[in-house]
């Protein structure tokens, strides 16, 4: 799709004509743009006739971490930038997983404060926004599943739309605190929220110098700051943004229903390898209070298993089971 700054579109619609803004108007809404960069509360009254078209200007960052993958031609490979890719792919999967869907939006066990910052600022290293947008957006899309007010819902707005179209709108960029109050009287949250931006770019940072510390230190490795920034960061975020939302595209078309719920989330094994258990998806809509998705023995949920040796450590507790009468309800 190309970009005539003199047109407007949606991921699936036509392009409409607009009305160029004159000169002063575009300066003033380009730095406006990029103080929302930095700070996601200094939000413009939504305008409804635009609210759910994608903001190109907006969303440019979100852009150019796709176009920065391609400079894996430049940067070139070796394992260790591999295998810190990995390792950022499996931690930050974890991270999202775990805690900002199955702990600040289900609330299926619980933690400390402190246990509970720690894996909020690791899932903000994600680029999927802070930990109360993605959780208030979560139980929106419980409630409203399959409707037109489910943002992601592929059998309302399409395949594209439902998998990355509607993270890219100004209705979808803000964060609806009346959604999760209980997570809102925590100011360290709010204050990370807030500035989400901030937590990527330091872990972009961080990457590219330990790629260039290894340069100096252990140049047998064969990496260097510019590789590791490139694989650890960009590629990594890049494929765990796209496993992550497979959720909400993939899991609602392609799998088996073992449940018959109000939706067309499916269970999918595939899915749930990438998403370490959230391919579960039908298990999950039928009964999302519990911490395990994985409901049979058989389907692998590896943030189950990771919950369960962390509540071994005494780092969470009180993972709230399956209960009995959810097995008997499941199709043979």
């Amino acid at each position: 799709m190309s970009f005539d700054p003199g047109h407007t579109s949606t991921l699936d619609g036509p392009v409409v004509p607009s009305t160029p803004a004159p000169r002063g108007t575009r300066w003033r809404r380009a730095v406006a743009t990029v103080r929302r960069w930095i700070d996601t509360d200094t939000q413009a009254p939504l305008d409804e006739a635009r609210a759910d078209r994608i903001d190109w200007l907006r969303t440019s960052p979100f852009i150019a971490m796709h176009l920065a993958c391609i400079a894996v031609l430049w940067v070139g490979v070796s394992p260790v930038a591999l295998i810190v890719a990995a390792a950022m792919y499996a931690i930050r999967m974890f991270a999202l997983t775990a805690f900002y869907h199955r702990y600040f939006s289900h609330k299926t066990f619980r933690t400390s404060r402190a246990m509970q910052f720690v894996f909020a600022l690791i899932g903000a290293s994600s680029v999927q926004r802070g930990p109360l947008w993605w959780a208030a957006h979560h139980r929106n899309h419980h409630r409203h599943t399959e409707t037109a007010l489910d943002p992601h819902s592929p059998s309302v707005h399409g395949f594209l739309r439902s998998h990355v179209g509607w993270f890219l709108t100004p209705r979808a960029f803000r964060t609806e605190l009346e959604r999760v109050p209980d997570l809102a009287r925590f100011p360290e949250l709010r204050v990370l929220d807030r500035y989400d931006t901030l937590v990527p770019v330091l872990l972009a940072a961080a990457l590219f110098g330990l790629g260039a510390l290894l340069q100096r230190l252990a140049p047998q490795l064969g990496t260097s700051g510019s590789q590791m920034l490139v694989w650890g960061f960009f590629v990594s975020t890049t494929v765990l943004f796209h496993a992550t939302v497979t959720i909400n595209s993939l899991a609602h078309r392609y799998g088996k229903r073992r449940f018959d719920t109000q939706d067309d989330s499916r269970n999918n094994l595939w899915l749930a390898l990438i998403t370490f258990g959230e391919g579960w998806h039908n298990n999950h809509h039928f009964y999302p209070g519990t911490v395990r998705q994985g409901f049979r023995w058989w389907e692998i949920d590896l943030t189950y298993y990771g919950l369960r040796v962390m509540a071994l450590l005494g780092l969470v507790h009180d993972l709230k089971p399956i209960p009995a009468w959810v097995a008997a309800r499941a199709k043979a």
